[in-house]
């Protein structure tokens, strides 16, 4: 098999394994750099590496084995376009694809990959090299609509509004039981659970202001639909608050309280494989025009087949 063979200069001391593989050897992609990696292809100062997140130093000896080519990346993911201009882009994000590539979401099935895709890479990256165009984020499993940035002028201006909390959001959520009141405002603040860094919660001490509206649009007897409009951005914030109130989002395993969990969905509901969640509107200032711009998307087809089958009952 064919190898090379490099040295880490001072100037890439400290940084990740790919990304010094990157800037060394730039004839190999990076996806086929992460596969080499990940097979056990790379040898750091002696040492086989499979993670590609490890730091080299200064005067280290990389050796990459040139194995068999990968199998193709896969296709950009299908996301429906809702609007697009010179300046912005309104799409659809369909549950369970990321917004971004993360450690469990690889290059090529992700949002900004379809973006890329449609656009070309020269789509302003001002959040991140990995995110281009994005402004805002949706979790994997959450459906419905994000805005895009097209141009840098666009992607400052969105980001500025988001900052000012003048961009308006929307969602829908199915969740357990039905709230005492028929609307109110959760104002919990929120930061990161003592005993789960991987988990957010009401934190009132410690944590960050937060506040999401809610109205009851339709009760069902053990559910309901809910109205979301969220004032603040914190991390997993409507699932955490609906959470906390005791009526946490139907399929949400995360924060399934103790109470929920006793809940059991009848055996001839539709199937439940993600959180019910869904981005339904957003509403912002144009970058180039100045004007107030609204957008909706339906709720995505697992959810509005699970409110059918409710309405029916």
């Amino acid at each position: 098999m064919d190898a090379k063979e490099v040295e880490v200069p001072e100037a890439l001391a400290g940084v990740r394994i790919d990304r010094a593989l990157r800037d060394l050897l730039p004839g190999i992609s990076r996806t086929r750099l992460k596969d080499l990696i990940e097979r056990g292809f790379v040898t750091l100062a002696g040492r086989p590496v499979t993670r590609a997140g490890a730091p080299v130093s200064a005067g280290d000896r990389i050796r990459v084995v040139l194995g068999e080519d990968p199998p193709p990346p896969p296709l950009p993911p299908p996301i429906r376009v809702l609007y697009e201009d010179e300046a912005v882009a309104v799409v659809y994000k369909p549950p369970g694809i990321a917004v971004h590539p993360n450690e469990n979401c690889p290059e090529g099935t992700t949002v900004a990959d379809a973006l890329v895709a449609r656009y070309g890479a020269g789509l302003p990256r001002l959040q991140g090299e990995d995110r281009p165009g994005i402004v805002h984020r949706l979790d994997r499993d959450t459906s419905g609509i994000l805005v895009v940035a097209r141009t840098e002028a666009a992607m400052g201006s969105l980001r500025a509004q988001f900052r000012a909390r003048s961009v308006r959001k929307e969602y829908r959520a199915i969740v357990f039981g039905e709230p005492r009141f028929d609307a109110d405002v959760i104002v919990d603040p929120i930061g990161r659970d003592e005993r789960n860094p991987d988990r957010m919660a009401v934190a009132r001490e410690r944590g960050r202001e937060a506040q999401t509206d809610y109205e009851v649009l339709e009760r069902f007897g053990g559910f309901a639909h809910l109205r979301l409009i969220p004032h603040t951005g914190r991390t997993h914030q409507i699932r955490v608050h609906l959470a906390h109130l005791g009526h946490p989002v139907l399929g949400d395993p995360v924060y399934l309280t103790r109470a929920a969990a006793g809940r059991r969905i009848p055996q001839d509901a539709p199937p439940v494989e993600r959180q019910f969640l869904h981005a339904h509107a957003i509403a912002f200032d144009h970058p180039a025009r100045g004007e107030r711009a609204s957008f909706e998307s339906p709720e995505a087809p697992d959810m509005a087949t699970f409110l059918r089958w409710l309405r029916r009952r």
